[in-house]
């Protein structure tokens, strides 16, 4: 016994006598604003084929290769499918009169005008849609809103002469760095299916990453009242609410993307 006792005194010097050795201290992920269900732990993200997917649909053709991706799969939010929006892609209007039968003054409207036409966006419809792909005075706009981050703008669509559509890609994502941590929708475009986040203003995995989101300069769009969209234009068109589509089954696809990403870089 008292051989025991003398052999386990022995080892408890030697383990207190023994350096400790420090691991060195993990930084913690930057929390969100508002707790949401976390893409990566819900299996949103896999490999196949030598290649890094994010979920995108029901149908695997419809899944996204992030394997450029320049965001961190930690911070991605939800995940419910790129079609589950209904981003519009050939938006109906109303005149005035039409609605103000229907809006407050109070409403808010994102309003571009350019090359003598003028279309405004309520915000109560964009943010049923999300995104509209329209056209403005000729050229090839969309109309966006995020109601998380509650930022608004109107972007061009023509790269060189490459026309994007864009839609949502069913996540959101946040950065502590980014607009005080404020999440934001992710975009996806139809023709080369990469990714966008507009809290930074460009793309972020697929072909185009690294390309920037052309945003309307300020002259050419606003974020006004209902009130004063009247007081201030009298031809304008507004988007008609509470319209869907079938989403496409094939669309125009760009393989060749070297225009696009040499020219519009951020």
């Amino acid at each position: 016994m008292k051989s025991l006792l003398s052999l386990l005194f022995a080892l408890a010097f030697l383990s207190c006598s023994q350096p400790t050795k420090k691991e060195p201290p993990t930084e913690a992920a930057p929390s969100p604003k508002i707790q949401r269900p976390i893409a990566a732990d819900n299996g949103k993200f896999f490999d196949l084929q030598n290649s890094r997917y994010l979920y995108g649909g029901e149908d695997s053709s419809q899944h996204f290769d992030v394997s450029n991706l320049t965001l961190k799969e930690n911070q991605f939010h939800y995940g419910i499918g790129r079609e589950a929006f209904p981003a519009l892609l050939a938006p109906e209007f109303i005149n005035m009169e039409a609605a103000d039968t229907i809006w407050a003054d109070s409403t808010r409207f994102l309003v571009g005008s350019i090359n003598g036409e003028t279309k405004a966006y309520s915000i109560p419809d964009l943010t049923h849609h999300e995104i509209v792909n329209d056209s403005l005075g000729g050229k090839p706009v969309m109309a966006a809103y995020c109601i998380l981050a509650d930022l608004g703008a109107i972007y061009e669509r023509d790269y060189n002469g490459r026309l994007l559509t864009f839609g949502l890609s069913g996540y959101t994502y946040f950065d502590a760095s980014v607009w005080d941590g404020l999440d934001g929708f992710v975009f996806w475009d139809r023709e080369t299916e990469s990714l966008w986040w507009p809290l930074i203003g460009q793309a972020v995995s697929g072909p185009l990453e690294g390309v920037k989101l052309l945003e309307m300069k300020q002259q050419y769009w606003e974020d006004i009242s209902w009130k004063e969209v009247k007081e201030k234009y009298v031809d304008v068109k507004v988007l008609a609410s509470g319209q869907d589509f079938q989403r496409p089954t094939s669309w125009t696809k760009y393989n060749d993307v070297e225009s696009i990403t040499e020219q519009f870089r951020k």
